[in-house]
């Protein structure tokens, strides 16, 4: 156990704490896919939040369409507020092709989606996290709130990814936080200390105020969680921004190599990465920098594996060597930018997409 604090607010699980929080003020915004339907991780979550009496819950759902109303009704058995957001629903297609928003889909799309018909509603704060979490518990939402009813904008979870007696998080490890370090080197910038202060900053759990949430220009696909903390940097700041640990945390794990692998996740994520430095004032020196960050990567593999080596944990030095130069290639100029607009600039509103969405959901 320690309490080191950060450049930003962190505040630790000393105590198991389950701390006030303004819940019935809430709307929590959940991505799913059809595949966690009616998993074990999914009705954790659920069953969790009908303790936590949330304000709202929007579930942003990307389904075909045999199975979106399968999961809308199963949805629906849970004590709970619940609007679902049908993300691959024809109206709903069709409202954002007029708005000139169709586009390439994705995670962030879909939060992006919910994030919209959350702000529609009357409550003052937005709490975002995943549906695969099997160590989920009532404790998650009232701990990302707690500091939004304390005077501050912004708030990350964080947690150790330890499982089955061997260290997870790699694309965390061994790509955003080595590529942090190497630009950090090269610059010294405010927003690379921020960046470098989030002790995981590719957990999917966050909490805004209104205003804030209502400002963020989602990317559409897995550099969500690295974009929202460029936006979180400009609005909050160091003084705005909190993180909280939120203990145990288990949940999926992604294959380095094939679709959605944790390569392909590293394009998306090293894009969205560079474009918040480059969003707030920081031209990167690209020359040589793939190669700065093999070499932050390698001295981060060689602390792992003595943590790991004390911990005794399993490691594989090799394969963790393999994937830093695997992510070098990610190391690059990001390409155009498809960010979603922030909802207060949004050339649609969230009524008319919630109004879809429930067109679309009433057929199926």
């Amino acid at each position: 156990m320690e309490y080191v604090q950060e450049r930003v607010t962190t505040l630790h699980e000393f105590t198991d704490p389950v701390p006030a929080a303004p819940t019935d003020r809430a709307a929590v915004v959940v991505p799913m896919t059809d595949r966690e339907h009616a998993s074990l991780a999914a009705e954790r979550v659920l069953t969790a939040l009908e303790t936590v009496d949330p304000g709202r819950v929007v579930v942003a759902l990307r389904a075909e369409e045999s199975r979106a109303g399968e999961v809308r009704d199963w949805l629906a058995a849970y004590d709970l507020p619940v609007e679902v957001v049908w993300c691959d629903g024809p109206r709903v297609g069709e409202l954002l092709g007029d708005a000139g928003l169709d586009g390439p889909r994705g995670k962030g799309r879909d939060v992006w989606l919910a994030l919209g018909v959350a702000l529609a509603g009357d409550e003052e704060y937005v709490v975002v996290h995943d549906a695969d979490t099997s160590s989920y518990g009532p404790h998650h939402v009232r701990r990302l709130l707690f500091p939004l009813a304390n005077g501050y904008e912004f708030t990350k979870g964080y947690y150790a990814r330890v499982e089955n007696n061997r260290l997870y998080g790699r694309l965390f490890r061994l790509f955003y936080v080595p590529l942090v370090r190497a630009l950090a080197d090269r610059h010294d910038e405010p927003v690379l200390d921020y960046l470098g202060a989030f002790r995981y900053a590719l957990a999917g759990e966050f909490a805004a105020g209104r205003e804030l949430a209502a400002g963020l220009r989602v990317q559409r696909g897995w550099g969500l969680e690295v974009g929202t903390l460029g936006d979180a940097f400009a609005a909050a700041g160091f003084d705005g921004s909190a993180q909280v640990d939120l203990g145990v945390h288990e949940h999926d794990h992604r294959a380095v190599s094939g679709p959605s692998g944790l390569g392909d996740m590293s394009e998306e994520v090293g894009a969205a990465l560079l474009r918040a430095v480059l969003d707030n004032g920081v031209v990167p020196e690209y020359d040589g920098l793939p190669d700065a960050y093999r070499e932050a990567g390698r001295r981060l593999v060689r602390q792992y594996a003595a943590d790991a080596a004390f911990n005794g944990l399993e490691y594989d030095r090799a394969g963790e060597l393999e994937q830093v130069e695997r992510y070098a290639a990610a190391v690059r100029e990001p390409g155009p930018d498809h960010r979603l607009p922030a909802w207060e600039d949004a050339p649609l509103d969230g009524d008319e997409l919630l109004a879809a969405a429930r067109a679309d959901l009433s057929e199926r």
